[in-house]
C-alpha cells in the first residue's frame, strides 16, 4: 500500500471519486456499492472532471479542487470523462494521468465465464504495461509548413528505466514468470531502441522470471494467433495505447477491461470505456470494467481480502448467466442496477471452476529524480539538420545549401524528404512535399561545432529560404545521437 494514502480518524482510507460524464456515475456508484457492502474500509470524497468542467471554461477540464483532492487522498476512482476531439481542449484523462506521474497503465485482460468470444477456452489471462506520459502522448506538435505537421517523439531512459522495472515487479506480485517487451525498434532505433536496450538491461536484474523481446507487430499477429502465450507485456505508450484496446476484444471487450494508472505517488483507477452519452440514464451498462478497477484499486490499498470477494462475486455472477446487452443483446439483459445486485448478492460465493489469482504488495520501483538521469563522459557537435520549407525541386535546393555552407566550417552531407534521401539524387523515385531535412556535417571530424557556426547558418539560410526547425546532431561518449535518412550512406 501506499504510504502516503489519507486515513481518516475512523481507519478508513479516503479515496477521491471522480464520477465522470455520460453513463459514468452509474457505473462508478455501482463500484461504489460493492465496495461498501464487502465492508473494505473506504471513504469516499467525491470531486469532478471532464464534461461539466470544460463547460465552466477551465481550458485542461480538471479543477483545482480536485487536483488538491487527489494531491491529499493519493488515490482515484473515476469513471469515464468526455474529450474534444481534433480540437481544443486536452483530454482531461490524460492530463490527470500526467499531472501525477502515473507512468504506468496496467491493463489486465483475462478469460471470464458466461462471454463467448471466439477465443474463450484458450485460457487468456495476461497483462499490458503501457508506459504512460512520454512518447508521441507528450502532444508536441508543430505545423512546419502549411501541409506537413510534425510530432515528436519523446522516449527518455528515465521513463523506460521505471516501466520496465515496475512490469517485473508487477510480474513478481502475480506470480508471474515471463515478460515480453514490445517495441518497433527495428525501424525507430533511439527511442523504441532505448525501452529495448532498458529491458535487456533490467531483465539481468530479475532471473526468476523469463524475458523475451517482441516487435510490436508481430506482438499483435501473436496476440490473435496464440494470445495464451503471453503473461506480462510492457510497452511503449502508442503501442501500449492500441495493443491493451486488442487485448480487451480477445476477452469480451471494453465492458470487461479494468486499468490502472499507477505512479510513485498517485494511483488513478478506471474502466478504459467511453463516457456513451447516448445510454446515460437508461441503466443498461455492463458496470463489471469499473468494478474491476475497483478491485484493482483495493489491491493497491492492501485490502486484498476484500478485493477477493469481490472479484469471486463477480465472477459466479457471470458464471449462473447474469449477463448484460453488450454480452446478450436487449432481450434477457440483466440491467446495470440487477448486475450490481447480482454480484452483491453472491459475495461470500466463490467459483468452482475459475481460480482468483493470488496476489502479493506491488513493490514500486525506486528510480532516481536526477533530470540528468544519463550522464555522460564526452560530448560532441558533430553538424546540425535543418528543417526547410520550400517549393523548389531538390537539385536546385541542394545546390542552393552547398553554396551557403561555401566557407564555413560544415558542407551539406544531405537533404532528405519525409525521412528519404533525395539529394544528391540516389536514383530513387521519390515524391515530395515542401518540407526538406538538410544535413550539414563538420568538415573536420575532430572538431565540435559551436553555437555560434549554427547561428551563422541558419542566418545565411534564412537570408533567402524558411527555416522551420534545427536539430543538433550529438555524439554522446563517441556513439551518435542521430540517425540516418533512408538512402542515407
Amino acid at each position: 500500500m501506499n504510504p502516503n494514502v489519507h486515513v481518516t480518524a475512523h481507519g478508513k482510507k479516503v479515496v477521491t471519486v471522480i464520477p465522470g460524464d455520460g453513463i459514468g456515475p452509474e457505473v462508478v456508484q455501482s463500484a461504489q456499492g460493492i465496495i461498501d457492502a464487502v465492508g473494505a474500509p473506504i471513504a469516499w470524497e467525491e470531486c469532478h472532471a471532464g464534461a461539466i468542467i470544460f463547460k465552466q471554461g477551465f481550458p485542461s477540464g480538471v479543477p483545482q479542487e480536485t487536483i488538491e483532492s487527489i494531491r491529499k487522498t493519493r488515490v482515484v476512482l473515476k469513471g469515464p470523462l468526455e474529450t474534444p476531439v481534433g480540437f481544443g481542449e486536452k483530454s482531461a484523462n490524460v492530463t490527470l494521468r500526467k499531472l501525477f506521474e502515473t507512468y504506468a497503465n496496467v491493463r489486465p485482460a483475462r478469460e471470464v465465464p458466461g462471454v463467448k468470444t471466439p477465443f474463450s477456452g484458450r485460457g487468456i489471462d495476461l497483462v499490458v504495461v503501457r508506459e504512460n506520459v512520454e512518447d508521441v502522448y507528450a502532444g508536441i506538435e508543430h505545423m512546419q509548413t502549411p501541409g506537413v505537421a510534425q510530432c515528436l517523439k519523446l522516449i527518455s531512459r528515465k521513463g523506460c528505466e521505471k516501466i520496465v522495472r515496475f512490469a517485473f515487479e508487477l510480474a513478481r506480485s502475480e506470480s508471474r514468470t515471463l515478460v515480453h517487451c514490445a517495441t518497433k525498434s527495428n525501424i525507430m532505433k533511439l527511442t523504441e531502441g532505448m525501452l529495448k536496450r532498458t529491458f535487456e538491461d533490467v531483465s539481468r536484474e530479475y532471473p526468476d522470471i523469463e524475458a523475451q523481446h517482441i516487435i510490436v507487430d508481430n506482438c499483435a499477429h501473436q496476440l490473435v494467433k496464440r494470445p495464451e502465450q503471453f503473461d506480462v507485456i510492457v510497452t511503449t505508450n502508442m503501442n501500449g495505447d492500441i495493443l491493451s484496446d486488442l487485448t480487451s476484444g480477445l476477452i469480451g471487450g471494453l465492458g470487461f477491461a479494468p486499468s490502472a494508472n499507477i505512479g510513485t505517488d498517485v494511483a488513478i483507477f478506471e474502466a478504459v470505456h467511453g463516457s456513451a452519452p447516448k445510454y446515460t440514464g437508461k441503466n443498461v451498462i455492463n458496470p463489471t470494467a469499473v468494478i474491476l478497477s475497483a478491485v484493482m484499486m483495493l489491491r493497491h490499498l492492501g485490502e486484498f481480502e476484500g478485493a477477493a470477494a469481490i472479484e469471486n462475486a463477480m465472477l459466479v455472477t457471470l458464471e449462473s448467466g447474469v449477463l448484460t446487452r453488450d454480452v446478450v443483446g436487449d432481450t434477457g439483459a440483466a440491467s446495470t442496477t440487477t448486475f450490481t445486485e447480482a454480484v452483491i448478492g453472491n459475495l461470500g460465493k466463490t467459483s468452482s471452476t475459475w481460480r482468483v489469482r493470488d496476489y502479493k504488495p506491488l513493490r514500486l520501483p525506486r528510480v532516481s529524480t536526477a533530470p540528468d538521469f544519463v550522464k555522460v563522459a564526452q560530448r560532441r557537435v558533430a553538424g546540425v539538420d535543418i528543417f526547410l520549407e520550400s517549393s523548389l525541386g531538390a537539385e536546385e535546393l541542394g545546390t542552393a545549401m552547398e553554396g551557403i555552407a561555401g566557407g564555413s566550417p560544415v558542407t551539406l552531407k544531405m537533404i532528405s524528404n519525409r525521412g528519404t534521401k533525395v539529394y544528391r539524387p540516389t536514383g530513387a523515385m521519390t515524391d515530395v512535399v515542401d518540407q526538406w531535412r538538410a544535413r550539414f556535417m563538420l568538415s573536420d571530424s575532430s572538431d565540435n561545432l559551436s553555437d555560434a557556426a549554427i547561428a551563422d547558418l541558419i542566418e545565411r539560410i534564412g537570408a533567402n529560404h524558411r527555416w522551420a526547425h534545427v536539430e543538433k546532431l550529438q555524439e554522446f561518449d563517441g556513439e551518435p545521437g542521430f540517425t540516418r535518412a533512408q538512402g542515407e550512406d
